[in-house]
């Protein structure tokens, strides 16, 4: 199995887990010009916005730790798209959430950052 192949089948076993707590999937490997969202979905009242990393073990760090400031730039510009596109949703509270997959153990980091946007010029 390769990463991209093993990285989707953990996107998918996550995405069983988050409904199994109350949050509705409404998109799995969004993409846009901007980048990609593993996960969004709709959960305790919030648009929520969730990126998916996984180690094997933490000899090389936490998987939470890959969502650095350039990764949450690129999932908020993603955001913004994806509320442009879809207006229905737009009035909703936003959340960024990170789930990390270390071995077996799934740990749900709720509202793990704030809004980023990549400073100097905006662009599209």
């Amino acid at each position: 199995m390769n990463q991209r192949e093993e990285g989707k089948r953990y996107e998918e076993q996550v995405a069983e887990y988050l409904k199994m707590h109350g949050f509705m999937l409404l998109a799995q490997n969004f993409r846009c010009r901007q980048g990609e969202v593993d996960l969004i979905g709709i959960h305790e009242e919030c648009l929520v916005f969730v990126a998916v990393k996984y180690r094997k073990n933490s000899s090389v760090g936490m998987p939470e730790e890959a969502v650095n400031t350039l990764k949450q730039q690129r999932i908020c510009r993603v955001s913004d798209y994806y509320r442009l596109t879809h207006p229905w949703e737009s009035e909703r509270q936003i959340r960024y959430d990170v789930v990390a997959i270390c071995g077996d153990q799934f740990l749900w980091h709720k509202n793990a950052f704030v809004y980023q946007q990549k400073s100097g010029k905006y662009s599209w």
